[in-house]
């Protein structure tokens, strides 16, 4: 066997047609091709899962049964494969409790760092805690000795029994005149033992023991060792040397511990989980560590605060709740105010009044119920209160999940968002505490640890420490992460931000003789990002690794040593091997689909002309400022194709995701999002609906499908119960889902597939015996239609049931649509859970297609190019063009040159991420941005543009242009 290759024989998985394959290691290698044709096939599930499942059989049967393991591949034979790494484009974790800082370990050397070098300081005094030993203290006494003014002074050494605590405390007298002790100081005063006077009971006293007197020479050493020993021990870790002299210098304060000498505030020693939110020791008690606090929200509370009371301004406390309104109409006569006077025209006072309770104030309340009116006298507890204890109380499930509508997160009072508890909260490195480090962005980060310098003991231990946190910093800025910071939350995170943060902590491990396998890490990165992440792969492979790519980044084809084009089409029309070798191969291979496109034979056009523009047709947002958004107004032209762009962090998601389509929808479609702060929107009236097509799921579970996402399944059963057949059994459409009992295999509860636990093996999941795996009973699949039954529907592809159904309108749109978005390869009754992002995204769009059009629709899609090759970019754009031209409006946040190129209008945010973007660069028509020298995006875009010139001479100013309405 040839250690320098990984070689393929006879790959079947999924759609691939028994490929053969060599492919050579610790190379970089792109595998690349259509959306659908067998890329992630390949790459994830016969490489990365052989590579895997082999890695784990070779450990223990003990060790296995922690690990899950791989299913098999369809394949014949692998050889040359090394230990296996995936990193996929998925969010990296949903628990709350996971940030930046947590995934790439860097707070875990953080909190080292602190523990070790970290100086603790008294929250209320701000004096340093620092612990002592005995010799220390002496050594400091003694020092004294070469100063002939303190050398000359009479000293005693104090120990401190009782610090401020009220009483007589007799036994605490009796106790050390017991232990030989003849002189005690009591409240600053100097006493003989026997000569103390008695003590006020119900006031503060201090009361210390007087363990030694000396002035400071050399030859006492061993005895002022002694004399602080015992000291210490009485005075539980605190030692107060005082000149006896009057006009004396200032005591000197001692600790063995941590502690605060003027309040006795105390630390025990620093140790790293002190500085852990995740740990009792260090969460903030208020919020356990998460930085938030619940509460219910008013504003969510006020569902229309431009209406009256009595029409509805508070969710459920209008007329239609007789019990509640009654409440209302009874605080109304006793402020004396109107309940059809709209809540915004109410004194502030009453507002209060209603929302947080009469202060105590009784108010005469007349209830209405069955046995008639009463009257009740008493304060009213407050609409904010009466919300929080009924979802304090209550112990149904519905009840709470109803309630939590109106909760809101707000940052913890007591830690300020920190996380840690406060004495954390007050520990030290270069004058900055830990959560300090934590808010910076990463770039922040690395400048702050380029510049730390530590003085004596503290330096070398700090060395080693910083080193692992300047290259773990510097390889997240590497992978173009420099504007996230170390608290941000995980699942806050995108999955290309996720993957590229596992890519970041997989360099700083440092392995060698890998294989890695990655799944576009370019997604979510602009194009100036993107030299220093292709940067970052070569690294990987240059430390001895084979660094494997799904990838449709031309940059990133045309860098690697290896391209591999699967193809030619997507589906059953995919899974062959149409080009593979050096980019040179793959440019001349004459069935490849990647080379035609990167060799300039295919392209995506720029319009020659672009629609203008109405300007009194335009969606006005104000004053946006959430997250790092610096005051942004944005306009979006009704009616057009406007692509926001900006480098990652700049603040797109924010803009477009958080703020206009949160607003949008509560307004449009009355949902209840909390839109990110903003002064005011204009223009939403334009619309009649807003969409968001995200790449969320479209289900998470396996019997989720595109057939009953899209609404395509009911049809489909509706026809099944029309068959004649049917109609004499009497099924209804029912009968031919595999959700309900009737029609479904009860064996395997309609799933197919029955699971085995095999312990320390992966589970088997072996098909029904009973239904042989289709779900249906065996009564079901006797109905035929056209010689189908329902489960030879599921199991057939969009482009196959389009055949069977086009003299079906109600199911053939459905199916029309999906074939437009470039989804004619799926099965109608394919998991959901094995579609990718893109694909999810893409069913989404079919579903609004299939759907009866107004012409007055906002779409707003985020990134909806993740995982397309560029052809099928080309029919995304017809799709979206359409809807265009139907006289909707499109707002897409995307990097995709060929997407921008094509836009109408253009918003560029920047000029960087994090705290330096936020602004609106540059505004206009692909070609205005690409003028612009302050925008990024401008520079990389006008390359692109140059060629729409020669178009344009050939196609009249203002002409009509065919090919608009569909691109491909």
């Amino acid at each position: 066997m040839a250690l320098d290759t990984i070689r393929i024989r006879g790959a079947r998985t999924h759609n691939l047609k028994n490929i053969d394959l060599d492919l050579p290691r610790d190379k970089l290698i792109v595998i690349t091709g259509l959306s659908g044709s067998g890329k992630s096939s390949l790459a994830f599930d016969t490489i990365y899962a052989e590579g895997q499942r082999r890695y784990v059989e070779s450990l223990s049967a003990y060790a296995r049964q922690f690990l899950s393991v791989m299913d098999k591949p369809d394949v014949d034979h692998i050889e040359g494969l090394s230990p296996a790494i995936s990193i996929e484009q998925k969010s990296t974790s949903h628990n709350p409790r996971s940030t930046v800082g947590t995934i790439t370990e860097i707070y875990d050397y953080l909190r080292l760092l602190y523990a070790r070098v970290g100086s603790p300081r008294c929250p209320d005094h701000h004096f340093p805690l620092e612990a002592q030993t005995v010799s220390q203290m002496v050594d400091q006494v003694l020092a004294m000795e070469s100063d002939p003014a303190l050398a000359e002074q009479r000293w005693m050494l104090l120990a401190p029994v009782i610090r401020e605590r009220k009483g007589e405390h007799v036994q605490v007298f009796e106790q050390l005149r017991a232990q030989g002790y003849v002189r005690v100081r009591v409240n600053g005063v100097l006493h003989e033992i026997d000569a103390v006077p008695q003590l006020g009971l119900r006031q503060k006293h201090t009361i210390e023991a007087v363990i030694d007197r000396f002035k400071p020479r050399a030859e006492i050493r061993q005895r002022l060792a002694e004399s602080f020993e015992t000291a210490l021990k009485l005075g539980e870790g605190m030692v107060i040397v005082q000149s006896m002299d009057d006009g004396g210098r200032d005591p000197l304060l001692f600790s063995s511990k941590y502690s605060c000498p003027v309040c006795d505030y105390s630390l025990p020693d620093l140790e790293p989980r002190l500085f852990s939110f995740n740990s009792p020791v260090g969460a903030c008690p208020e919020c356990d560590g998460l930085g938030v606090t619940e509460f219910f929200d008013p504003v969510r509370v006020l569902a229309h605060p431009e209406l009256s009371l009595a029409a509805g301004a508070l969710r459920g406390w209008d007329r239609r709740n007789v019990y509640y309104f009654s409440m209302i109409q009874s605080l109304a006569k006793h402020y004396r105010f109107s309940v059809d006077t709209p809540w915004q025209e109410l004194p502030q006072s009453v507002r209060d009044s209603v929302l947080f309770g009469s202060d105590g104030t009784e108010i005469s309340f007349n209830y209405v119920g069955p046995h008639g009116r009463r009257n009740r006298k008493h304060a009213f507890e407050g609409v904010i209160p009466n919300l929080e204890r009924r979802y304090r109380d209550t112990e149904s499930a519905a009840v709470r999940e109803e309630l939590s509508k109106y909760i809101s997160d707000r940052p913890c009072p007591a830690c300020a968002g920190a996380r840690l508890n406060r004495a954390a909260r007050n520990v030290f490195v270069a004058d900055r505490p830990l959560p300090d480090i934590s808010v910076m962005p990463i770039d922040g980060a690395l400048a702050f640890f380029e510049a730390l310098r530590l003085p004596g003991w503290r330096g070398e231990i700090a060395t080693k420490i910083v080193k692992e946190i300047r290259e773990r910093l510097g390889f997240l800025v590497d992978v173009g992460l420099d504007y996230l910071t170390l608290e941000r939350k995980a699942d806050s995170l995108s999955g290309g931000e996720a993957q590229r943060i596992r890519l970041a902590s997989q360099i700083g491990a440092g392995l060698v003789g890998v294989m890695y396998v990655l799944d576009e890490p370019s997604i979510g990165l602009h194009q100036r990002d993107n030299e220093r992440l292709l940067g970052t792969l070569t690294r990987l492979r240059d430390l001895g690794n084979t660094v494997i790519v799904v990838e449709h980044d031309e940059d990133a084809i045309r860098l690697a040593d290896h391209v591999v084009d699967i193809g030619p089409g997507a589906g059953v029309h995919g899974g062959e091997v149409v080009a593979q070798g050096k980019l040179a191969d793959v440019l001349k291979a004459p069935r490849s689909l990647t080379g035609q496109y990167l060799s300039g034979k295919k392209k995506i056009e720029v319009p020659a002309h672009r629609n203008p523009p109405n300007r009194k047709l335009t969606l006005k947002l104000k004053g946006a400022h959430g997250n790092n958004l610096k005051d942004v107004d944005l306009e979006i032209p009704s009616g057009l194709f406007t692509a926001i762009t900006g480098v990652s962090g700049s603040g797109k998601s924010t803009l477009i995701n958080d703020t206009l389509y949160a607003l949008a929808a509560n307004e449009i479609n009355g949902a209840s999002h909390t839109p990110a702060p903003h002064r005011e929107v204009q223009g939403l009236d334009l619309f009649d609906k807003v969409v968001d097509i995200d790449q969320s799921p479209i289900g998470r579970t396996p019997r989720s499908n595109p057939a009953t996402y899209t609404g395509l399944f009911t049809p489909l059963r509706e026809l099944f119960a029309q068959v004649p057949e049917a109609r004499a059994r009497g099924y209804s459409p029912g009968r031919f889902s595999f959700n309900v009992r009737g029609g479904r295999c009860e064996a395997c509860q309609g799933d197919g597939l029955i699971k085995v636990e095999m312990h320390f093996l992966p589970d088997v999941y072996v098909s029904c015996d009973v239904c042989g795996g289709k779900r249906y009973n065996r009564e079901t699949l006797e109905i035929l239609y056209k010689g189908h039954n329902i489960r030879d529907v599921l199991e057939m592809t969009v482009e196959d049931a389009l055949d069977l159904f086009q003299p079906v309108p109600s199911i053939a749109r459905k199916l029309e649509t999906l074939v437009d978005v470039g989804l004619s390869y799926i099965k109608l009754g394919q998991s959901a859970t094995t579609l990718s992002g893109g694909e999810a995204q893409r069913v989404k769009l079919s579903k609004e297609l299939s759907r009866r059009d107004t012409g007055r629709t906002l779409y707003i899609l985020d990134e909806p190019t993740t995982g397309l090759h560029f052809h099928d970019i080309e029919h995304l754009l017809a799709v979206l063009h359409k809807l265009r031209d139907d006289g909707n409006t499109i707002v897409v946040i995307e990097h995709n040159l060929d997407v921008i190129k094509t836009a109408d209008w253009v918003v560029d945010l920047g000029p960087e991420g994090g705290h330096r973007g936020g602004q609106v660069i540059a505004t206009g028509t692909p070609e205005d941005v690409a003028a612009n020298p302050a925008s990024h995006t401008g520079r990389f875009l006008a390359p692109l543009l140059q060629k729409k010139a020669v178009r344009s001479n050939s196609t009249p100013k203002g002409a009509p242009v065919k090919s608009r309405k569909k691109i491909a």
